[in-house]
């Protein structure tokens, strides 16, 4: 659910509050770092004509630089770096090759005699708003790389290297919590090593830069606070809450008393947690049940792993098709794909097929479609590009090869795309059979269950198919027609409604009825506050990010699977809202 940005005193008298996105867990304070911005409200000026050249290869320099500068970073990051830094970085530099970003920026040097920066700052808007107006949150999200590499060279242009003056100063006091505009991942592996609390951003979601690094170096973070970078001066004391978004400003002493006492016992309670890493994950009453991550990388797979994760239960597969107007070959594909196989060591890996919108195409060419949530997107975008899916189906047929592969098809409405998808699969096979390339047969197949269609008249998928996986995030919207995206009705997307909890609840009962697993991969399955609310609808799987792994593992241990199953389905029939506390006695 997306947070809404305001300020005002948050119940704490005259403290300045800011309310965000808690995109990880935790409680920082410390003193606040102003992270330095190449400002895109650029000095505009007309140059002359004879400029026009000189003007188009200043431009062409400054993004060869910092397409080099992102590429000697990306080949040398150190062993200490997260992980997710590496591919980040490459998509930046891919962005930053693009001919065409040089070529139609320097259209407008040519035929508008805008200056450099003018030029780039207005090419950049354009690829931005193609960007925002996609369906899914995290395609949306990448509006903020084309911003950020765009920025990088204004910085080049500029001449400007500072990054964060107060903490390149060596200040020896408080914590240091960054806040700044957004945070590329360039200018994250620039931070590394240095001494900050938290990340704190005017930009962003749960899918932004900021928040899948600071996941990976478990750093509390809120984005999406709107203008905090605005409101608030270098060395301020800054309170950051993770799990509400809230960020105060120059707080009282008693209040800041309040939060070391939760800073302290957060940290206790996290150590605690860490003894069950390696301990099964069963209810008291005996019931096994599965924890799987949702990752949206190769690299993650390790921090799955060290999470103790059972498998993957949501590899999404959109990372290789994103920045960039080429298309990912079979075999880059394959690489990808085999490497987070092999990772996991025999474990389920569950790869969604691509799931991009019917707002945007392939090869860079914006579309948008009247209703882009209702329209061409996932599998229906697929099947209608026949060869962009037999190569992705060739490249999943071969990392099965290396372990146990499950294909997970998005968006499923009707039984004819499950008889096509299986006749696309087939296709792959004989293909790969023809040209004498290796590759395992007995992969499974299943769907996403994120349309009410489906999960009402659930029973010939579930029969027709090897595993379900509910993606409650589309589920949700869909069922209450609400955009989850929109923060104008962001308070209306209800999880809890008794409508989406019915739904869940059939379509895990007519999965059990057909002998099949079925898993829930959407936010609500890393929200240890429901975890026996799920239970007790019968789930035994659930996919979350890994970060999460460890608090729903301990609410399963706590809990007796059979007799919130009984509290649970009274509810459902009596059609009332479910009491999560209720459930905890």
């Amino acid at each position: 659910m997306t947070s809404r940005s305001s300020h005002g005193n948050c119940g704490f008298g005259s403290t300045l509050c800011m309310q965000g996105q808690g995109v990880v867990k935790g409680y920082a304070i410390g003193r606040a770092a102003i992270m330095s911005a190449a400002a895109l409200e650029v000095v505009h000026y007309r140059i002359a004509e004879q400029d026009v050249e000189a003007e188009c290869e200043r431009l062409k320099k400054a993004l060869a630089t910092a397409s080099g500068e992102l590429q000697a970073m990306a080949v040398s990051l150190p062993d200490d770096a997260p992980r997710e830094l590496g591919p980040l970085l490459t998509v930046h530099s891919l962005l930053l090759d693009d001919a065409a970003l040089l070529q139609e920026t320097c259209d407008l040097i040519i035929n508008r005699h805008y200056n450099a920066e003018w030029a780039l700052t207005t090419q950049g808007q354009l690829l931005a708003e193609q960007f925002s107006v996609m369906e899914d949150e995290y395609l949306r999200e990448r509006g903020a790389d084309i911003r950020q590499v765009i920025e990088r060279v204004l910085r080049v242009l500029s001449g400007s290297t500072a990054l964060l003056p107060s903490l390149e100063a060596g200040d020896a006091g408080d914590s240091l919590i960054v806040v700044a505009r957004d945070i590329s991942p360039a200018d994250m592996l620039k931070l590394r090593g240095a001494r900050f609390a938290a990340f704190l951003t005017d930009l962003g979601g749960p899918t932004s830069h900021t928040a899948i690094v600071a996941r990976s170096m478990n750093v509390p973070a809120v984005v999406g606070l709107g203008h905090i970078r605005m409101l608030v001066r270098d060395g301020d004391i800054l309170i950051a809450d993770g799990f509400t978004g809230a960020v105060l400003v120059n707080p009282s002493e008693l209040v800041l008393q309040e939060y070391r006492q939760r800073q302290a016992a957060y940290a206790g309670d996290r150590a605690e947690l860490a003894l069950l890493r390696d301990a099964p994950a069963v209810t008291l009453d005996g019931i096994q049940i599965k924890l799987e991550a949702n990752i949206e990388l190769p690299e993650e797979a390790v921090a799955a792993l060290q999470a103790g994760a059972d498998g993957i239960g949501l590899f999404r597969s959109e990372f290789l098709f994103m920045g960039r107007r080429d298309l990912p070959s079979e075999e880059e594909q394959y690489q990808a794909y085999a490497s987070v196989v092999r990772t996991m060591a025999g474990r389920p890996v569950t790869i969604r097929t691509l799931d991009l919108g019917a707002d945007k195409t392939l090869d860079g060419d914006v579309t948008v479609a009247t209703n882009p949530a209702l329209g061409l997107r996932a599998i229906r975008y697929c099947l209608a590009n026949p060869e962009l899916f037999a190569t992705q189906l060739r490249a999943l047929l071969r990392a099965s090869l290396h372990g146990h592969v499950r294909i997970l098809i998005p968006m499923i409405s009707h039984m004819h795309e499950v008889r096509a998808t299986k006749q696309a699969i087939e296709a792959a096979c004989e293909s790969l059979e023809a040209s004498g390339v290796p590759f395992a047969r007995n992969i499974s197949l299943g769907a996403m269950v994120e349309i009410p269609a489906m999960a009402i008249a659930i029973e010939p998928f579930a029969d027709a198919l090897d595993f379900l996986s509910i993606g409650t995030n589309d589920l949700i919207q869909y069922t209450l027609a609400i955009d989850r995206g929109d923060s104008e009705v962001a308070d209306l997307y209800d999880p809890m409604h008794p409508a989406v909890l019915r739904l869940i609840a059939h379509t895990i009962n007519s999965a059990e009825r057909a002998g099949i697993p079925v898993a829930v991969c959407g936010e609500i399955a890393g929200d240890s506050r429901v975890t026996r609310m799920l239970l007790g609808l019968g789930l035994t799987e659930f996919s979350m990010h890994p970060q999460q792994m460890l608090d729903v593992k301990k609410e399963v241990r706590l809990a007796h699977s059979n007799a919130l199953r009984v509290k649970v389905a009274s509810a459902l029939n009596r059609a009332e809202r479910i009491d999560l506390a209720a459930l905890s006695n």
